[in-house]
């Protein structure tokens, strides 16, 4: 065996076992010991598996994603109900008439509870009011909200649909629901109405923005009654939770106790807790270590002419609050004060299109698309691209692969609930480690102290930061990924669970839940 396999081996050995990881086996027999005779019922805008035809034939197949990771194992094991936004016509023929459909399709563990959407509900529900009111007004990255009446109408009607829904599938038992993010904020309340005495907890994926940010939101006082619904409502980090207390207390007749966090309205208390999200180190790392993923970087490096000493890499939506222009406009700035690096350094990032019906989304676009190519002309050669952009949905073998290539890894976000890019490029890395340059304004900033800090407006600072990246010594990158490693190995995707399944049940049976820093 090779040292650089033996170092590999080392660390895999250090990371994985010491102490136990949570796991899907782990997670699973946890939740069944603490769930007594409850029903789970999850309810995100995402299905776990979607159908599609091929070839005159359904099949299926898994959406990517952190909550699916973590909570389809556990329905699996223990049974349940997943409700969620059914899309596209294979989806419908694969459902009974009420949408139902036992999955996973081969081995059936648990029920998914499909729900259809007309073109005017998903326009008005997903594309307008979570995506062009919510959405950047959680994130403040300077984008205005769009509030159009219709919209909430739309919004409002298609949350009613997903809480009768879910009423239904739970009948007269007893059950633990678990809301998932912005697009279903008042459902709580929904259910509760029904049934006060159901276990309600919600997992806001979001920032949320201070008072005088969210005032500006025409129901935010609906919005308000509706998360109240929830026994215990989780954010990613403190700062949400503390702004989120400020936000209701400034417009809501409550009375919010700031030292545990905790808000009384009526007979009822919702207490607002931090749950930072993981991932799932172990399956990435196992997958960067991989043929397959030795492969498709060969094909990477051969297919878009990667030739560079250093390369650095980015993966993201094409959103605009992933500051992916101010990643552009530094590149540009740090190729401006470093000719020496021309020709030994280039950049690739996948872009994957998103939301394109959008104004700004197709404005961002044409904005990435213009940087693109002035960078390459003021600086490239025949010989030698600075920036290579893929505008196009790539699977996770492919992103795995530009994070094993990435001497650098660039997450910029102007505001982000947490970026799991950032802890995915952590758990891919070997022996020979790089260096992740990571928004201050990225809730994984916070977990993550070790990477390079940067402030994303200021072009300037990243520019050197690129510069400070490229001339780190191998063993203060090593001494930097070992500490963040640590972090993303043991604070994973299922111990993120772990934590949420044990607080709720607590705060259902009286207790107060712990505080997880």
């Amino acid at each position: 065996m090779s040292p650089k396999k033996e170092d590999e081996g080392a660390l895999e050995k250090q990371y994985r076992f010491t102490p136990r990881l949570w796991d899907a086996s782990r997670l699973e027999d946890f939740v069944r010991s603490i769930l007594g005779d409850r029903k789970i019922i999850v309810m995100a805008n995402r299905e776990p598996y979607q159908h599609k035809r091929v070839g005159g034939e359904l099949q299926y197949f898994k959406p990517a994603g952190g909550v699916v990771t973590a909570l389809d194992p556990v329905l699996r094991a223990v049974g349940g109900v997943w409700v969620g936004h059914g899309s596209g016509g294979a989806d419908k023929m694969a459902s009974d008439e009420k949408g139902r459909v036992e999955v996973p399709p081969k081995d059936p563990r648990y029920l998914l509870r499909r729900i259809f959407l007309s073109k005017e509900e998903e326009k008005g529900y997903y594309f307008g009011f979570s995506n062009e009111a919510l959405w950047p007004l959680c994130h403040v990255a300077y984008i205005r909200p769009r509030f159009r009446w219709s919209d909430w109408k739309t919004y409002e009607a298609v949350n009613r649909k997903f809480a009768e829904a879910a009423l239904e599938e739970v009948g007269d038992d007893s059950a633990l629901v678990m809301v998932q993010d912005y697009h279903l904020a008042l459902v709580p309340k929904f259910l509760k109405e029904a049934r006060p005495d159901l276990g309600v907890v919600h997992f806001w994926h979001i920032p949320w923005p201070n008072a005088e940010v969210f005032r500006i939101c025409p129901w935010r006082r609906e919005i308000f009654e509706g998360l109240m619904g929830n026994d215990l409502l989780a954010f990613h980090l403190q700062y949400y939770c503390l702004q989120f207390l400020e936000s209701i207390e400034s417009e809501m007749q409550v009375r919010v106790d700031r030292e545990h966090q905790c808000i009384f309205h009526g007979d009822q208390v919702t207490y607002v807790r931090p749950f930072p999200i993981g991932m799932d180190a172990v399956n990435v790392s196992n997958l960067a270590d991989s043929e397959k993923v030795r492969k498709e970087e060969e094909r990477l490096r051969i297919e878009h002419h990667l030739t560079a000493e250093v390369l650095a890499v980015g993966v993201d939506r094409l959103d605009y609050t992933k500051g992916i222009p101010e990643r552009l406009q530094a590149i540009d700035r740090f190729l401006e004060l470093h000719p020496e690096w021309h020709g030994r350094f280039q950049y690739i990032g996948a872009a994957a299109p998103s939301r394109t019906h959008i104004r700004e989304y197709q404005d961002l676009a044409d904005t990435v698309e213009d940087l693109v190519r002035d960078i390459n002309w003021r600086y490239g050669s025949d010989q030698w691209q600075p920036v290579v952009v893929l505008n196009e949905t790539i699977g996770p073998e492919t992103a795995v692969a530009l994070y094993r290539m990435g001497r650098i890894c660039l997450v910029t976000s102007l505001q982000d609930g947490m970026n799991l890019v950032a802890k995915e490029y952590v758990a891919s890395q070997g022996a020979d480690p790089g260096v992740l340059i990571l928004s201050c304004f990225a809730g994984a900033a916070r977990d993550l102290p070790d990477a390079l800090i940067v402030n994303p407006y200021d072009i300037e600072g990243m520019a050197h930061s690129i510069h400070e990246a490229i001339e780190m010594p191998e063993e203060e990158r090593r001494v930097r990924m070992e500490r963040m490693r640590t972090q993303v190995f043991q604070r994973n995707v299922y111990d993120w669970a772990r934590r949420l399944f044990d607080a709720g049940v607590k705060r259902v049976e009286g207790s107060v839940p712990v505080y997880f820093p």
